[in-house]
């Protein structure tokens, strides 16, 4: 039996965070230009980036601790794993963000990856880590995810079956063309395109 998985973006897929990247930008006044806020920090002055590492780090702290699991997230990985699908988790919020979810919250991944392990999304580097560590082929793997970061991540790392929910409009214009997915309104409706491309596969 081919193996294969589901690999989830954390932050807006599985766990409603309410971290609010866009008002950080607003302090910093870095524009919203499609990049992931780490890469700008990244080319900014020195004192801009360690201000803005400070209140990214202390947004993410907060956002860990008092956030709560997106409806739907543990009847979907129940299902998964029923099914002999495994689960991943890749994000490029931090270990220790994950740690602090994970200990109120447990759930069963297979693998997980965090922006301490590769170069964030929307370079391919955590999914591609990913499924070295599983031992799967992009061919045989689902990304989840709610923003054009985990859409081009995905893409270019040759997964093909991608699945954004609740996308805002905003980020839709950041998509290249080339970079298919489906847009869901929720993990429920993911659930069910999933089963749909079990189908297909196994046709």
């Amino acid at each position: 039996m081919t193996q294969r998985c589901v690999l989830f973006d954390m932050d807006g897929t599985l766990y409603d965070s309410d971290i609010d990247i866009l008002a950080i930008r607003k302090q910093l006044e870095l524009p919203q230009d499609g990049r992931p806020i780490l890469a700008q920090l990244e080319e900014a002055a020195p004192e801009i980036r360690d201000r803005g590492i400070k209140l990214l780090h202390a947004a993410e702290a907060e956002a860990a601790a008092n956030g709560q699991l997106i409806p739907g997230t543990r009847e979907l990985i129940d299902w998964l794993r029923a099914m002999h699908i495994r689960c991943g988790l890749v994000t490029n919020n931090s270990q220790r963000s994950v740690d602090t979810i994970l200990a109120v919250n447990p759930l069963a991944f297979d693998v997980i990856v965090t922006r301490d392990d590769a170069a964030t999304k929307p370079r391919p580097d955590l999914f591609l880590l990913a499924l070295d560590r599983l031992h799967i082929r992009a061919s045989d793997a689902v990304a989840v995810g709610d923003t054009h970061l985990d859409a081009i991540a995905a893409h270019r790392a040759g997964i093909r079956e991608i699945h954004l929910i609740s996308l805002r409009d905003g980020m839709v214009e950041f998509i290249p063309s080339e970079v298919e997915y489906a847009a869901a309104d929720d993990l429920t409706q993911v659930r069910v395109r999933i089963a749909k491309w079990l189908e297909r596969s196994d046709a």
